[in-house]
This record gives structure tokens, C-alpha cells and sequence, in this order.
């Protein structure tokens, strides 16, 4: 679980439904970095109301890890959709950010093994 996480409005009142709310989301991500990285992350989510007419409510992410910055920004109409977005767009950012850097498990799938075990196909010779 991520602990350090600020949360912060910008012409939008932050209560404590949507605090809880972004704890629980965002806090779970740490699933997804590698372990040793685990205790050093850090994030910042921003929650601003903006003035246009359709997607009024804009929430954004900033997850500081280590060698890297990973951002995600959303805007929607109500802002706990617009933190399930930046959840998902975070989610896949840090399946990438772990396949580069090292995972728990690199070859999770045995991708690798496959690829080397293969032998040549005789039909070609």
C-alpha cells in the first residue's frame, strides 16, 4: 500500500469521501512496481474543476519513482470516474515502467523459454 500520497484542489473542495476514495485506488498501484522500489514512491494527485461546460472535473497523477516520473490526467464530468481513468492509464504505464526495469518475475510467462526452446522446422531444409 502506498502511503505517501497528497492530495491537493485547485477551485475544488477535497472531502473526505473522495480522499478515502483516492487511498484506496491509487494506494493499490504498488502492486504493480517492482519490490524494490516499493518504499520509495511517492504521489501527488491533483484535483481541479475546471470552468468548460463538458468535462468540468480534471484529475491528475504524478507518481515519483525511482529513474522515472510517470503522469496521468484525466478529465470527466464526475471525478470518481475521473479517478478510475487515471487508474487504469497508471496501471499500464507501470506494466511497462516494470518490464524495463525489472520485475519480481521478468519472464512471467515463460515468453523467453518458448522463444529459445523452439527447434527449426525440418520442411525448410
Amino acid at each position: 500500500m502506498i502511503t505517501q500520497i497528497d492530495i491537493t484542489g485547485i477551485h475544488y473542495e477535497t472531502k473526505a469521501d473522495i480522499k478515502k476514495y483516492i487511498r484506496k485506488k491509487i494506494g493499490r498501484l504498488d502492486r504493480f512496481v517492482p519490490r524494490h522500489a516499493r518504499k520509495s514512491i511517492k504521489v501527488e494527485v491533483v484535483l481541479q474543476e475546471l470552468k468548460t461546460k463538458s468535462d468540468r472535473n480534471q484529475c491528475e497523477v504524478i507518481m515519483h519513482l525511482p529513474e522515472q516520473m510517470i503522469t496521468a490526467k484525466d478529465s470527466t464530468v464526475n471525478m470518481f470516474a475521473a479517478v478510475d481513468i487515471v487508474e487504469k492509464k497508471l496501471k499500464n504505464q507501470l506494466n511497462k515502467y516494470k518490464a524495463t526495469h525489472g520485475g519480481d518475475h521478468q519472464d512471467r510467462h515463460g515468453r523467453l523459454r518458448k522463444f529459445l526452446r523452439r527447434k527449426p522446422r525440418q520442411d525448410a531444409i
